[in-house]
C-alpha cells in the first residue's frame, strides 16, 4: 500500500471563523432545519439572548425586544452596552468577553468566549450595535468577515446592545424558525427571571411567580393532585406537584437561567432529596420509584462558574456551587430537606394527598411486579434476537459524541418500510423499530396494558422510559407511516399511546411525524421530490415538457437509495405539539373517545380535503 506524504504543506491553521464553520457541531450541537427545539438556529438565538439575560441579572435593563421576520433575527436589550472600543473583538475574537471577569458577571449562563462568535461565523449577515455613554458603535459582518464599522461620537439612542443576524442557509438547510419553539424558550427565560419583560414580534412575555407559573402554564389545573408547592432560596428555586393521571416523572431543570434538558448533578440531587425528605417526614422507607411516580417539578439553581458537559449546556457537570458554598448535592439536599419539611407541616392536606399518592403507587407497583418481570424478560429476549429493534451506535448519554442530539428512532409499519429505512439509515444515529400491524387503542387503559401488550412493552423498553424521561434512549422519536388513511390511523394510535402513558415525551418536544414525498417528478436531467400537489405542479412547470410523474403509495415502494434523501440531511419532520387550549384528557377524549358531534364536525371541516386528496391519488 502506497503511503501518503506528510509534510509541512499538510499542516494548516484555521482562523476562528473557519474552525466554527468547519465544525459547527462542536459549538452549537446539531444543525437541523428548525423542526426540533434543539436545532442550531435556536441555539444561535439563545446565545444572543443569554447575553441580554446576564445584563438583566446584573440589574441593567428590564426589557428585551426580539423580532424574527423573513429569517432575519433582531435582539435588542437595554443593558449597559458593550464597551465601544471592544465591540468588534467581543463578537469576532475567541476567548474575549466580559464574563471572564467575575466582578462584572457573577453568575452568568456561561463564558462569553464562544457564543456570539458562533452566531457571527454561522450567519450570512451579522450586525452588532452598542449604545452607551451617549455614543454608538456598530459593526457588520458576513460569515464572520468584518465588512463595515460605524462610530458615532454622539447618539440619542437608549443604552444597550442590538444584534441582527441571518443564519447561513448553506449550513442550516431550508431552515425555518417555528414560533412555538421560540415562545417556549422565551417563557422559560421569564419564568427564571421574574420582573423581566420580553417582547417577541409584539407579543409580551412576563412572569410574576417564576417556576410556579411554569408548572401552571404547562399543565391543566384539573390534572394537578394538589396546589403547587413553591420554594425559594437565595440561589435556588423549586416548584413541585403530582399529576393525577400521568405515570412517569417530569422534571424541568435550570442552571443560571440555562435550560438543562438532559439534567445533570442538580437534577439528580433534587430527585434524591425529594425521596429522602418525604421518607423522613412520613417515617417510612418508601421505595424511591413510588415517591417520585407522577411527580411534576422544576428546579433552578445558580452556580459560580458552572461546568457543563457540552458547549450547548444541556447537562450540568458541576459538583460544587462555587466559592465557599457546599457541593451541589449537599446544598440541594439541605434546602429541600428544610423547606419542603416546613411546608408539609404547615399544609397537612397537601401532606396527606402526597402520602395517598405514594401508597397508591406502592400498591400498583406490587400488583404489576410479576407482569413487569415477565415483560422485561420478553423485551430482553426480543432484543437479543433483534426482531423488532435495529439500534444505532451512538447513545444519548454518550457525552463524547457531538451527534447524541441526532439520535433518532423511526417507528415504522410493515417489513418493506422497515427494510427500506434500515438499509438507508445512518447506523451511527438512526435506529428502527418495526410495528406488527396496527397498535392497540390505549385510550382509557391503565399502565398494566403497556406490559401485557407486546408492541407497547417492546417500544417502552426500546425507548428506556419506564421510570423517567431522564433515561430516554433517543432524542428524536419519529413516526414513519404511509401517507394514507391507514397510516394516519396508526399515527393517531401511537400519539394516543404517548399521550396516555408518556405525555412528557410530547411536552418536551421529542415526538415527530416523518414527512415523505407523495410524488417524484423527473426528466433525463433532473429529479424533484414533491410533498404536496402544489409542489408537484411547480416541479412539472419547472421541468417543462412531459416529465415522468410517479405517485408513492407507501413507504415500502421507495427504494433504499431514494430513502437516503428523505432521512438524511434533507429530512422533513413535523413536530407533534400539544394544544394548550385543551388538557391531555380532553384531547384523548376528543380524538379517541366515542364519536361526538364536535369531532364529526372537526373531521368534516379539517380532514375532508386531505382524505379526498389521499384517496384520489390512490386511484
Amino acid at each position: 500500500m502506497a503511503q501518503s506524504q506528510y509534510t509541512e504543506e499538510n499542516i494548516r491553521s484555521l482562523d476562528w471563523k473557519e474552525h466554527i464553520r468547519m465544525r459547527p457541531g462542536m459549538y452549537i450541537g446539531k444543525l437541523g432545519d428548525g423542526s426540533s427545539a434543539d436545532d442550531g438556529i435556536y441555539i444561535l438565538l439563545k446565545e444572543v439572548i443569554d447575553n441580554c439575560i446576564d445584563e438583566f441579572v446584573m440589574g441593567a435593563g428590564k426589557t428585551i425586544e426580539i423580532s424574527i421576520r423573513d429569517d432575519k433575527v433582531t435582539v435588542r436589550d437595554f443593558g449597559r452596552g458593550i464597551p465601544l472600543g471592544k465591540v468588534v473583538e467581543v463578537v469576532s475574537k475567541m476567548n474575549t468577553g466580559g464574563k471572564y471577569d467575575t466582578r462584572a458577571f457573577k453568575k452568568a449562563v456561561g463564558l462569553n468566549g464562544v457564543g456570539t462568535k458562533a452566531v457571527n461565523a454561522l450567519s450570512t449577515y451579522f450586525r452588532v450595535e452598542s449604545n452607551r455613554d451617549g455614543k454608538s458603535m456598530a459593526a457588520e459582518f458576513e460569515t464572520g468577515d468584518l465588512k463595515n464599522e460605524e462610530f458615532l461620537e454622539e447618539s440619542s439612542r437608549r443604552r444597550g446592545t442590538k444584534v441582527t443576524f441571518t443564519p447561513d442557509e448553506s449550513i442550516f438547510k431550508k431552515y425555518k424558525y417555528r414560533n412555538e419553539y421560540v415562545e417556549r424558550m422565551l417563557r422559560n427565560y421569564v419564568y427564571l427571571n421574574p420582573g423581566l419583560t420580553i417582547l417577541f414580534n409584539g407579543e409580551k412575555f412576563f412572569s410574576e411567580n417564576g417556576l410556579k407559573d411554569l408548572l401552571q402554564d404547562n399543565n391543566s389545573p384539573d390534572d394537578l393532585l394538589y396546589p403547587i408547592i413553591h420554594l425559594r432560596g437565595e440561589d435556588i428555586e423549586v416548584a413541585l406537584t403530582h399529576s393525577k393521571t400521568q405515570y412517569s416523572e417530569e422534571y424541568h431543570s435550570f442552571v443560571n437561567g440555562q435550560h438543562t434538558t438532559q439534567g445533570g448533578t442538580h437534577q439528580s440531587a433534587f430527585r434524591e432529596a425529594l425521596v429522602k425528605t418525604l421518607r423522613d417526614f412520613y417515617g417510612k422507607n418508601y421505595d424511591p420509584s413510588d415517591v417520585r411516580k407522577s411527580v411534576i417539578s422544576a428546579i433552578s439553581i445558580k452556580v459560580m462558574e458552572p461546568v457543563f458537559e457540552s458547549q450547548t449546556k444541556t447537562k450540568l457537570g458541576s459538583t460544587d456551587m462555587g466559592g465557599k458554598l457546599p457541593t451541589v448535592r449537599t446544598y440541594i439536599n439541605d434546602f429541600v430537606g428544610r423547606e419542603l419539611d416546613n411546608y408539609l407541616h404547615k399544609n397537612p392536606q397537601t401532606a396527606e394527598a402526597i402520602q395517598r399518592k405514594i401508597q397508591q403507587a406502592e400498591r400498583e407497583r406490587k400488583e404489576l411486579s410479576g407482569i413487569r418481570k415477565l415483560a422485561r424478560e420478553r423485551a430482553k429476549k426480543a432484543s437479543l434476537h433483534n426482531k423488532k429493534l435495529r439500534d444505532c451506535r451512538v447513545h444519548l448519554d454518550d457525552m463524547k459524541s457531538d451527534r447524541r442530539l441526532e439520535t433518532t428512532l423511526f417507528i415504522t409499519e410493515g417489513d418493506s418500510a422497515s427494510g427500506s429505512i434500515t438499509k438507508s439509515r445512518d447506523v451511527n444515529t438512526q435506529a428502527v423499530f418495526s410495528l406488527r400491524g396496527k397498535p392497540l387503542n390505549s385510550y382509557g387503559m391503565s399502565k398494566k396494558i403497556v406490559y401485557e401488550n407486546e408492541e407497547f412493552n417492546l417500544l417502552q423498553a426500546a425507548l428506556n422510559i419506564e421510570e423517567s424521561l431522564e433515561d430516554l434512549r433517543y432524542n428524536n422519536i419519529v413516526i414513519a407511516t404511509d401517507a394514507d388513511v391507514d397510516g394516519m390511523h396508526i399515527r393517531l394510535l401511537l400519539i394516543t399511546f404517548f399521550l396516555q402513558f408518556f405525555p412528557e415525551v410530547i411536552k418536551e418536544g421529542h415526538l415527530y411525524i416523518l414527512q415523505t414525498p407523495l410524488f417524484r417528478v423527473r426528466n433525463k436531467k433532473e429529479t424533484i421530490y414533491c410533498y404536496s400537489e402544489e409542489e408537484k405542479r411547480e416541479a412539472v412547470h419547472k421541468l417543462k415538457g412531459k416529465p415522468e410523474i410517479t405517485r408513492f403509495k407507501g413507504l415500502g415502494e421507495i427504494s433504499p437509495d431514494e430513502f437516503q434523501h428523505f432521512i438524511g440531511d434533507d429530512i422533513r419532520l413535523e413536530p407533534v405539539m400539544l394544544d394548550k387550549a385543551m388538557s391531555i384528557e380532553e384531547l384523548l377524549k376528543f380524538y379517541m373517545g366515542k364519536n361526538t358531534p364536535d369531532r364529526q364536525e372537526f373531521i368534516i371541516e379539517n380532514l375532508k380535503v386531505e382524505v379526498d386528496l389521499v384517496e384520489e391519488n390512490q386511484l
